[in-house]
């Protein structure tokens, strides 16, 4: 199913929504060229985090899913297998671990989460979070599967 039309403020309806990373790009990546930039940093995130082997999806939310012709960066929450260890990542990856060194030497706001720990929260709980806006507001979210 293809991702819906932007809303009446320039979001994605609210919910979740599946892609591919293509699909994503195909969407999302054009335009102007800050949002060029902006995807190539979702596409070196994406690659990190799949070399990890232990990716289950990437959560992409905020002005890169919406009609903001000039995204400042992209907004993702990795969301990692229950079997991922940190320590055991490469020093590369381990920089999406880490909110303040992705945000400056990736240009990107990456959270990350293992299911296992959430403390019993559902993790499409969790993620419904992420839908709200500031302002209160709900938005659309995309999920990007690998």
């Amino acid at each position: 199913m293809p991702l819906p039309e932007f809303n009446e403020v320039g979001d994605l309806p609210e919910g979740n929504y599946h892609a591919t990373l293509d699909e994503v790009v195909l969407r999302f990546g054009s335009g102007s060229a800050q949002r060029e930039a902006v995807t190539r940093r979702l596409e070196r995130i994406y690659e990190l985090a799949v070399a990890t082997g232990y990716l289950d999806r990437i959560v992409a939310f905020g002005s890169y899913v919406s009609a903001v012709e000039k995204p400042n960066d992209v907004d993702v929450i990795l969301v990692m297998k229950n079997e991922f260890r940190l320590e055991e990542c490469s020093a590369e990856a381990a920089i999406l671990f880490d909110h303040a060194r992705a945000n400056d030497e990736l240009g990107a706001s990456v959270f990350w989460i293992r299911p296992d720990l959430l403390l019993g929260q559902p993790l499409d709980e969790f993620l419904a979070f992420w839908r709200r806006k500031r302002d209160g507001r709900q938005r659309g979210i995309v999920e990007i599967s690998p």
